[in-house]
């Protein structure tokens, strides 16, 4: 199975460096203000896409949700396999709608050549014995992930939370309490959007993580990622009180590794007090591991995190 997904990975690397050079996306609605290049003290400079809904006006107030991929998230004819989440089109229709309150959606784009690197925390590996890094290191496709001061998870979060942030609260009129922000991914941009509410649920009420990359490599069989993650998160769940947490994944390609993973994180929260009212965990039968497929399924964690009448 592990050799079904290599090449793609590659050449995903390679497709998302030119999609820098690419013109801005066309939108369908709303509009989007680009900064080429984000300094951070802490990770690579990037660009980041600022989304603002139809109607935005200064004198209101806006909840804030942060992606990660950004640059896959609004026009397929700029991103490297021609898919989109259509966060342009889907987003307007909820608010038109009226099942969600207007937001500001900032798009932060991936360092394509460390993105597995960026969206990986060093905090679960002190739940790895000795054999257990021996596998990971020894991973012909990732071991590279695995030797410890390469992995970035920790550093792209501080940038997330102590740089990003305070600029987007200083330029637009956010609500920006934890009740209002909120954080979204797939793959591994799901897992290191699992990591940033644990790490900082100080800072974000919500997260929403589509296709979790439970495994961190691309097979079942002796791979001892998942439990780790698995146990950290049970070690740092966040408090149910003021949190809201969704999951989900497919069945086939990639997203056909995850589901006892998932089964344990869900057993994780319900133990910790989560339920009906504050977690979703969806399976969707048959969809894989595409940006087309997040796009079918986008609007039920935006709507589960931004829906009318909800206490974030």
């Amino acid at each position: 199975m592990r050799g079904r997904f290599v090449f793609p990975l590659v050449l995903m690397l390679l497709s998302q460096v030119l999609a820098a050079q690419l013109p801005m996306p066309e939108l369908s609605a709303g509009t989007l203000i680009r900064i080429d290049s984000f300094a951070s003290s802490y990770v690579d400079a990037r660009p980041v896409d600022i989304w603002l809904p139809p109607g935005y006006e200064t004198t209101q107030q806006y909840p804030v949700l942060y992606m990660q991929d950004g640059q896959m998230l609004f026009d397929a004819r700029t991103t490297w396999n021609k898919q989109e989440w259509g966060m342009d089109e889907v987003i307007p229709a909820l608010i038109d709608s009226g099942q969600i309150q207007a937001f500001i959606l900032v798009a932060v784009w991936n360092n394509a050549p460390v993105r597995y690197l960026e969206y990986t925390s060093m905090k679960p590996f002190v739940y790895f014995s000795d054999s257990d890094m021996a596998i990971l290191r020894d991973e012909p496709a990732t071991g590279r992930l695995f030797t410890g001061d390469n992995l970035k998870g920790d550093l792209y979060l501080r940038f997330l939370v102590s740089e990003l942030k305070p600029y987007i609260d200083s330029h637009y009129p956010t609500l920006s309490g934890r009740e209002d922000t909120f954080i979204m991914g797939s793959s591994f941009g799901g897992l290191i959007s699992m990591f940033a509410i644990c790490e900082y649920p100080e800072v974000f009420g919500g997260a929403a993580c589509l296709s979790t990359h439970w495994t961190g490599l691309y097979r079942q069989e002796n791979n001892p990622f998942p439990f780790a993650m698995l146990a950290y998160f049970k070690d740092h769940l966040p408090d149910p009180s003021t949190h809201k947490l969704y999951f989900d994944h497919g069945t086939t390609t990639l997203d056909s590794l995850y589901a006892p993973y998932q089964q344990s994180a869900d057993q994780i929260m319900r133990e910790g007090g989560y339920t009906a009212a504050n977690s979703l965990s969806l399976v969707f039968e048959g969809a894989p591991h595409t940006e087309e497929a997040w796009h079918d399924r986008v609007h039920i964690p935006i709507t589960f995190l931004f829906g009318k009448g909800d206490d974030h």
